[in-house]
């Protein structure tokens, strides 16, 4: 009976090669789990921005609605998260201080609820209504009034801070807060030919 010998370094090479598989399929898991946690976040700051471009449309058709009454949309601070609204806004009169109410519910989130609270909407969202032009409709001094509605709330990750000065220095850092504003404009008809 002839016995075989093995030959020199071929002990184990069996067991190498399943451990560098192991550890390329580990990288190969942990990128995985590194992609899916970003495209998490991604997800939901594409669900806010939904929410805001929503409650923006919102308040842009409920000014041209009551056009007569823009200016006293505009917001000296801003409404929705933190702000002075009262819970209910039944008892508001129709027209602007209603609007203004259930704006600010809408950024707040009431229109879905879980037992801890409000989560319909952005992560503390907030909404200011400022005049970049009064509307003047004396002959040879004629412009058209302009408003801008602007949307903010807390992003997931900094980015750089928006330009827009709505709630700016109330969410920390500033490369959290995200912004989307639309502009609504009413025309001196009157000093139309």
């Amino acid at each position: 009976m002839l016995r075989q010998t093995p030959v020199c370094g071929s002990r184990g090479s069996s067991l190498i090669e399943v451990l560098v598989t192991l550890i390329i399929l580990a990288i190969g898991l942990l990128g995985v789990a590194g992609l899916q946690a970003k495209m998490g976040a991604a997800e939901v700051e594409s669900y806010q921005r939904e929410q805001a471009l929503l409650a923006l449309a919102d308040m842009m058709d409920r000014l041209k609605a009551n056009s007569a009454q823009a200016a006293s949309y505009v917001t000296p601070t801003p409404l929705g998260t933190g702000d002075g609204q009262p819970a209910d806004c039944s008892g508001q009169p129709v027209g602007v201080n209603l609007d203004e109410c259930q704006w600010s519910h809408l950024l707040q989130g009431y229109s879905e609820q879980t037992a801890t609270g409000h989560v319909g909407a952005m992560q503390s969202a907030r909404g200011c209504i400022t005049q970049t032009q009064a509307l003047n409709q004396t002959p040879g001094f004629c412009a058209a009034g302009i408003y801008q509605v602007t949307i903010v709330w807390q992003g997931t990750t900094a980015t750089s801070a928006p330009t827009n000065v709505c709630a700016q220095g109330q969410y920390g850092n500033d490369a959290y807060r995200r912004a989307v504003a639309g502009t609504v404009t009413f025309p001196a008809t009157s000093c139309l030919p």
